[in-house]
């Protein structure tokens, strides 16, 4: 009741950045983007009986998120949220992927070009929108259907209900892109079973939707040849209670365990070489595992970790740890200022470099500064995690009016 009593407040505050929601109004109304059918095609919204649908719909680009997405998937959620008429929302991606993470591409090129204050904004508005779904107050259903990376699990994973099915492919690549994985992720991997989350993200491993049920990160699965009856079930509610929303994902789900190839079958090796405080010693432990038991997922991993930045394996490996003692809304802030600081060439260039070889030129041969372990310096990596300036302000949260579900 004190966070329903706090809405409106918190509405205002938020208007001035994304714009005035001051008054109830339904999707097929939205006079601030009756003039922008570019904006409205980037975030596709359908009308149910009670509920509505966002559609992340570019389907080239695998739904890669840019800043106009974000803030448009801002309005619509904050809207949605004050309309006493919609019950429950639902999220999905249109094509392959449900969601690739944020265009990296463009904000390269937006580097490049000097426009760093537009770079700012998207991560700004991105984890501002992350944070509004993490702490939703009605009931969300993510359908995360397909290639699943990176902000697309920040913008899916911190509800309700998170759908997953037989295409389902997630990771958190950002380390072998000379970046961090950003958009909370610190806060969901560092609660998963054990060291996984350290491994997911110091490798960029890929989880299939099984498991993805089985670790946590997922809530329900299905086959993906039943998500059009799924669909049409949500469709015809007329009740926003979580349990009959369950009920109705349930119904056309399965009972699944992961295959005996699958990485949460090495879980005893992940914590006995993830658990190591440095990644030195991680790298040690694993040669060691490798030697002792001639297990090429030791090889395999090894050979993913010497392909990542070793500035960004250093800092991922410190944003896990604190991450797992913190709160949603400390691990947001913090992530802002480490990708603010990241991208500033100031503390290193492995974000361009590292989106450049993988993305843009495409010759995966990254020259990692520095290219060795040894030489990143404790100040290297405490320079990520270092306040913004005087004149950078720090990412506001209103943390006083919404409590995360999570």
């Amino acid at each position: 009741m004190q966070r329903a009593k706090a809405l409106h407040q918190l509405r205002r505050c938020w208007s001035q950045r994304f714009g005035s929601l001051s008054h109830h109004r339904g999707f097929s109304a939205l006079p601030n983007y009756a003039q922008h059918d570019h904006l409205q095609d980037l975030v596709l919204v359908e009308g149910r009986s009670n509920s509505r649908a966002a559609i992340l719909n570019r389907p080239s680009s695998l739904n890669a998120l840019n800043n106009a997405m974000a803030a448009r998937m801002m309005r619509l959620y904050e809207s949605w949220e004050e309309n006493s008429d919609i019950g429950f929302i639902l999220m999905k991606g249109n094509g392959r992927a449900f969601c690739s993470g944020g265009d990296v591409v463009s904000l390269y090129h937006l580097l490049n070009e000097g426009n760093v204050e537009e770079c700012k904004k998207f991560f700004e508005t991105l984890y501002k929108f992350v944070y509004l779904q993490g702490t939703y107050l009605k009931p969300h259903v993510a359908i995360v259907d397909g290639i699943t990376m990176g902000g697309g699990a920040g913008i899916s994973l911190l509800g309700m209900f998170r759908l997953v099915t037989d295409k389902t492919v997630f990771s958190n690549p950002e380390a072998q892109m000379g970046f961090h994985p950003d958009a909370g992720a610190s806060y969901y991997l560092s609660r998963l079973p054990g060291y996984l989350g350290e491994y997911l993200a110091l490798t960029g491993d890929k989880l299939n939707g099984v498991e993805m049920i089985a670790c946590g990160l997922a809530t329900h699965y299905a086959l993906n040849a039943r998500l059009t009856w799924i669909e049409e079930r949500l469709g015809k509610l007329v009740t926003d209670v979580p349990s009959v929303i369950e009920a109705s994902l349930a119904q056309y789900g399965d009972i699944v365990y992961p295959d005996k190839r699958s990485i949460l079958f090495k879980m005893d090796a992940i914590d006995r070489c993830f658990s190591h405080d440095t990644v030195e010693e991680i790298i040690d432990a694993l040669e060691k595992e490798a030697a002792d038991s001639y297990d090429e997922w030791c090889t395999r991993t090894l050979v993913k970790l010497r392909e990542a930045s070793p500035l960004s394996l250093k800092v991922t490996l410190q944003s896990i740890r604190e991450g797992r003692y913190q709160s949603l809304d400390q691990c947001l802030a913090r992530e802002y200022r480490m990708s603010l600081n990241g991208i500033s060439k100031r503390i290193s260039n492995d974000f361009y470099e590292g989106v450049r070889a993988r993305l843009v030129d495409k010759d995966f041969a990254p020259k990692w500064d520095p290219p060795k372990l040894e030489e990143v310096t404790e100040d290297m990596v405490e320079d990520y995690f270092s306040p913004l300036s005087e004149v950078e302000p720090e990412l506001d949260l209103p943390t006083a009016l919404r409590e995360p579900f999570m």
